[in-house]
């Protein structure tokens, strides 16, 4: 039998080093897990660089977000944002797994092809290094309860790198990246639930658009390949700091997610290469010399040389495409059947006298993103919304016939037909316009703009202006009205 010490069993004995059994699991060299790391000191702070593979790090992880768990150190997680970064990283892995094949010099899988085709393919993919605190270790990481590691030397004696184990209690607490962290366990779940089943999972998160569908052979050769991809060389990258406390913590929080500075979103959907609706714009309409457009937003009408703001470009056409001001969620599999309908529409758009012009938005009102927003809405009613009417092709081309000879200057008295009396609106043979617009009871909002130094400005509450707008249009266009 062994001797026991305040009820411990004692059947490891080394008196310089270990006295109980408390002593072994607060060395933390239970379960001990080894990783090379760089070693920095970021403005000074000691940190470890790491990589650890893609699948292994939620493991490894845990986020400070639940009060009844301890103490706060970070936001409620998002999960629609979780769920985007999600698509994101599933792409990522696809892609590596097809270059890996290529490296290897197999065969070319159509099959590939395919899924990016469907996921939404692009010319680059990486994620920013993750961001954690390992907090129940002296700071620095050295020290009596430290982390112990080993120095990695070349054969000339240099340093190549260290390897640190870490043990069970070493918790990687995520500072900045829990959203990828979330992202990364969804992959992971879809690959899994794929590889089991052999069907695309039906219930959210839903990461893959042919929900429900059974997976054919060739398909779940390209998810085999790229679950392969993430439980072995695709990694995640970790900056790692050592010791911190809660309040470090959430200083360090607010110091990477507050004091950089956001991409002008212009500039951003201009650099954008993933998206089908961002490469439409790009290969299409701007390469084709249809639409200019620029990463700034000009203010002064002056200065106008014609060009519209990629972010206005952009939720423009996305609301041709898919009925929403934002491209996000947009699918070749949605997008490509579409684009023939949509280019005829900037064809037209670009006939429009004065539109692209310098000064533009001096010359027609059809320089303004609201005004464009609404022939976009129109587009989507009259071809791809679930309630288009039986004959709406026929109205769509003869919406684009009218759009010539519609009057887009800022002298036309329907865009001011709010500001008109009684007598005005007779005038100007205006007055059955109220059958093409809504009603005028209830508190929606009927200023759409004001008419000021012989311009029509209209407002910048676009969800408001651009549907009303759009009935102007019909009006003049000799379309029914949608409120009959």
């Amino acid at each position: 039998m062994y001797q026991s010490v305040d009820g411990l069993p004692q059947p490891i004995v080394d008196r310089e080093t270990l006295d109980d059994l408390d002593a072994l699991a607060s060395d933390g060299d239970i379960n001990e897990t080894p990783f090379n790391v760089f070693i920095g000191h970021n403005l000074g702070h000691r940190v470890f660089t790491m990589s650890v593979p893609f699948r292994q790090f939620k493991e490894l992880s845990d986020v400070a977000n639940d009060r009844e768990a301890g103490p706060v150190a970070q936001r409620p997680l998002d999960k629609n944002h979780a769920r985007n970064l999600a698509k994101y990283m599933l792409r990522g892995l696809v892609s590596a797994a097809l270059m890996r094949r290529s490296i290897q010099e197999k065969e070319h899988l159509p099959a590939f092809d395919d899924i990016l085709d469907a996921l939404g393919n692009q010319p680059y993919f990486s994620l920013q290094p993750i961001v954690c605190n390992v907090r129940n270790v002296p700071y620095g990481g050295t020290g009596a309860g430290g982390i112990r590691g080993l120095r990695l030397q070349t054969e000339r004696g240099e340093t190549a790198a260290f390897r640190v184990f870490l043990s069970e209690r070493h918790i990687l607490w995520v500072i900045d990246g829990q959203h990828r962290r979330s992202g990364a366990d969804m992959v992971m779940s879809f690959l899994n639930d794929v590889r089991q089943n052999g069907k695309y999972p039906a219930k959210a998160p839903v990461l893959y658009p042919d929900k429900g569908r059974e997976v054919s052979p060739e398909e779940m050769q390209v998810w085999n390949e790229a679950y392969d991809a993430a439980r072995s060389y695709a990694t995640l990258t970790i900056e790692v700091h050592l010791g911190l406390g809660i309040d470090q913590e959430r200083q360090l929080f607010h110091d990477l997610n507050k004091l950089g500075k956001r991409v002008n979103p212009s500039m951003a959907l201009e650099f954008d290469s993933s998206n089908p609706i961002t490469q439409f714009i790009k290969g299409s309409i701007v390469a084709n010399g249809l639409v200019n457009v620029s990463s700034t937003d000009v203010k002064d009408w002056s200065l106008d040389e014609g060009e519209l703001a990629m972010k206005d470009m952009v939720a423009i056409t996305s609301l041709a495409f898919l009925n929403k001001s934002n491209a996000s969620g947009a699918t070749p599999a949605v997008v490509e059947p579409r684009q023939p309908l949509v280019e005829r529409l900037w064809h037209q758009v670009g006939q429009i006298t004065g539109f692209g012009e310098k000064r533009a938005k001096e010359h027609t009102v059809a320089a303004q993103p609201v005004v464009l927003k609404a022939l976009a809405k129109l587009t989507y009613d009259l071809n791809f919304s679930n309630r288009r009417p039986e004959n709406g092709e026929a109205l769509f081309n003869k919406l684009l016939e009218a759009i010539e000879k519609i009057d887009f200057s800022h002298s036309n008295p329907i865009w001011r037909y709010y500001e008109l009396e009684e007598e005005d609106l007779e005038h100007h043979n205006l007055q059955d316009l109220s059958e093409w617009l809504p009603s005028s009871e209830g508190s929606a909002n009927r200023d759409i703009g004001s008419f000021q130094n012989g311009f029509m400005r209209f407002g910048a509450k676009h969800n408001d202006i651009f549907p009303i707008v759009g009935d102007m249009i019909r009006y003049q266009a000799g379309l029914p009205s949608r409120h009959k």
